[in-house]
């Protein structure tokens, strides 16, 4: 089994952008997608929705870190 990547927090608004484009892009397709297709796009933007609201959190945890000086 291969071992996970490290969490790379210094990339996250870059990921999080990113992340936000592919779900655009994605409901763009499903105007057009049927059957699995649209399934899997829309529990393709479901983890890509639940990615954007951690990446948010963890966003908002770096910068209130980096008021407290903790970073």
């Amino acid at each position: 089994m291969p071992r996970p990547l490290p969490n790379d927090s210094a990339n996250n608004e870059e990921r999080l952008k990113k992340t936000i484009s592919n779900m655009e892009a994605a409901n763009e397709a499903a105007k057009t997608a049927e059957g699995s297709e649209l399934a899997t796009i829309k529990e393709k933007n479901e983890r890509r929705k639940e990615a954007i609201e951690g990446l948010q959190e963890e966003i908002h945890q770096q910068n209130k870190s980096r008021i407290n000086g903790y970073i």
